[in-house]
């Protein structure tokens, strides 16, 4: 997994357990935070009808009624107490698995601590049996007006912080506000469509969104941090720190260790604990997170019960490392666990803000080099399949012709397209499996010639006559098995590739400011895609920094597409319209795609019990699980 991970979690999940909800646009004067939360400080309209509800959806289907107990996929008598130690994963925007030096986990700045979602409660949460759907955390309701335009939330009273002091409706809107302002640009962005939030009572909260918003962006406001006013009067927000904020959710920062360990200690008194959105989570007295800056080394620690959960991303350890004595004795389980949520993208993804990118012909070229049928036989141990879409698993992946629905959308732009987007849509070419088919590569040489790259002796010059020289940025050498097989057939082409590996914190500089060639990156867009899709596809993010458009994608159609895609009334209408939008990006030959599997490997020490069943969308360790004594008690962990 890469520093630029961006896994689709529940929203619960990524909100608990990674660092909160995702995020343009600040105002001036005042303090940056008011500019935001005054805008609109005249009495709110009183417009005729609306509606209630206990919850919010994209398409206004809550599965869920308003007395519901709790969600279906949580045992409510799961006991409380133990602890589970965990690495880190993907988080918030700045997060770094491989280490952290910041407790602020909602600015560009720093190295992001994982966890810090866990103190932080919210408007709502999500159900992870549902794609796009939240119930009231804080707010027990919500009243929306009849154009949508409008959102009244009602808060409960008793909602406090850590400290005992009240959590109100201006502790919401100073939050908002700041994001908007100081956040992290990825979060800055998602707030795009946020015009104000007014306390016009300590427990009502109005919210106005702009005319025309994103479908999403209602949820968007519902699923921030809620921060405490009063702290951050005493406290700059925009400012790395190791000092733990003030939150109010199930947990809070206990002992950690600036890069090596980071604990939360779960709160007795939480004041949410009771709740429907709550009961039966948030069973460990404490998470800790592990650091390792190796994997090899991370392994070995869990083979020690340093940490004792670990989702195995490395098929060779999965294949061949779980032999050691605690595996055969059943002290360590391992299991697949299906895993119902689209799968993503992961792939090697051209930076095509250089020019050596710039022509669609080479960036195809690349992809011939590529010999995925090898790598997954002989080293991943065939436990993969090739991704081709950029919702791979997921209704939203284009397959063969466009259909009519998808004619009737991209057939305005016609004239801006490529008449590919109009044929079968482009898929990874099948090689021989021999490691360098020479049919792929005789194809690729041809492709390169006609972009006017030109060969000098047993090298590849570019167009303007320089040598084509490809540089693999990473911070850990996980991949570099598998890169090195991709380079091998770089270098029988006549390119210059290498696999570099710098420090974490250089990486995040040269990321966040677009300095390399090819970068990996896996994230995943949902059931719903939505502001996601202009992050990560968008041209406004082409040169935000910390942008999550790694390849630097800039095309008018599919932001045409993407606006679209934000507002359609309809699962069917947002389908066609994310087909077209695969099919261009496809075409654009952005990447060189990697691979998938459709489930999750897990392996534990036998210390844990879990619910009768899974969420769809959520396997939900540290949430729903718990710790057995029972099973402690049988389990003789090693030393340390």
């Amino acid at each position: 997994m890469n520093l630029r991970t961006r896994l689709h979690f529940s929203r619960r999940s990524l909100l608990r357990l990674g660092s909160g909800f995702l995020g343009s646009f600040g105002l001036a004067s005042l303090p940056a935070w008011r500019a935001v939360a005054q805008v609109a400080l005249a009495p709110a309209e009183k417009q005729a009808g609306g509606t209630e509800s206990h919850g919010l959806s994209t398409f206004g289907d809550l599965a869920l009624p308003a007395d519901f107990p709790q969600f279906a996929y949580v045992d409510p008598q799961a006991p409380k107490g133990g602890q589970i130690l965990l690495q880190p994963g993907g988080g918030g925007p700045n997060s770094n698995p491989t280490t952290f030096n910041t407790l602020n986990v909602y600015i560009l700045k720093g190295d992001g601590a994982a966890g810090m979602g866990a103190i932080f409660d919210t408007l709502m949460a999500g159900n992870a049996d549902e794609p796009d759907s939240l119930y009231g955390l804080v707010a027990h309701k919500v009243w929306t007006s009849a154009d949508k335009n409008l959102y009244r939330f009602f808060l409960r009273k008793e909602a406090r912080f850590h400290d005992g002091t009240p959590l109100t409706a201006h502790d919401v809107a100073f939050s908002l506000g700041i994001l908007k302002t100081q956040g992290h640009p990825v979060i800055r962005q998602s707030l795009r469509d946020f015009v104000s939030a007014e306390a016009e009572a300590d427990d009502m909260l109005l919210v106005r969104l702009k005319p025309g918003h994103m479908r999403e962006a209602a949820l968007t406001v519902a699923g921030q941090p809620i921060f405490s006013a009063a702290y951050y009067s005493k406290h700059a927000f925009n400012e790395t720190t190791l000092e733990p904020p003030l939150g109010s959710g199930p947990y809070k920062v206990g002992d950690f260790d600036q890069g090596h360990f980071i604990s939360f200690t779960r709160v007795a008194d939480y004041w949410g604990k009771d709740l429907p959105v709550n009961r039966g989570q948030d069973n460990f007295d404490t998470i800790r997170f592990e650091y390792f800056a190796d994997r090899k080394v991370a392994f070995e620690a869990f083979k020690a019960a340093v940490f004792t959960f670990r989702e195995e991303f490395t098929s060779a350890i999965w294949s061949t490392g779980y032999d050691f004595p605690a595996v055969k004795d059943g002290r360590v389980k391992r299991e697949t666990l299906p895993d119902q949520l689209p799968l993503g993208t992961q792939a090697w993804f051209l930076n095509v803000r250089r020019d050596k990118f710039k022509d669609i012909r080479i960036r195809e070229a690349l992809g011939f080099a590529f010999d995925f049928e090898w790598t997954n036989k002989y080293i991943m141990y065939s436990l993969y399949r090739r991704t081709v879409s950029y919702f791979q698993n997921s209704p939203m992946a284009a397959t063969g012709k466009p259909s009519p629905e998808e004619l009737q959308i991209i057939a305005p732009f016609s004239k801006q397209l490529p008449q590919a987007v109009f044929e079968d849509v482009y898929v990874p070419p099948v090689s021989d499996g021999s490691g360098e088919d020479r049919t792929l590569l005789r194809r690729a040489n041809d492709l390169f010639l006609s972009a006017g790259c030109k060969r000098q002796d047993s090298s590849l010059l570019l167009p303007d006559g320089k040598p084509f020289e490809i540089e693999f940025l990473d911070f850990d050498n996980g991949l570099e098995p598998h890169t090195a097989a991709y380079i091998k057939n770089l270098n029988l082409l006549g390119i210059a590739a290498r696999f570099r590996v710098v420090d974490p914190a250089q990486y995040k500089e040269r990321t966040d400011n677009f300095d390399y060639d090819v970068v990996t990156s896996r994230f995943g867009l949902g059931l719903t895609p939505g502001e996601a899709m202009r992050e990560y596809f968008g041209s406004e993010a082409v040169n935000l920094p910390g942008s999550l458009n790694v390849s630097g994608i800039a095309d008018p159609v599919v932001d045409a597409l993407i606006a679209q895609a934000l507002v359609v009334d309809t699962r069917a209408k947002l389908t066609f319209i994310c087909r077209c939008i695969d099919r261009i990006l496809r075409s654009g030959h952005y990447w060189v795609p990697m691979w998938n599997k459709p489930n999750h490997l897990v392996a534990y020490w036998d210390l844990f019990s879990r619910p009768a069943r899974s969420a769809k969308y959520d396997i939900g360790v540290a949430a729903t699980w718990w710790y057995d004594t029972e099973k402690a008690a049988r389990v003789d962990l090693p030393s340390h």
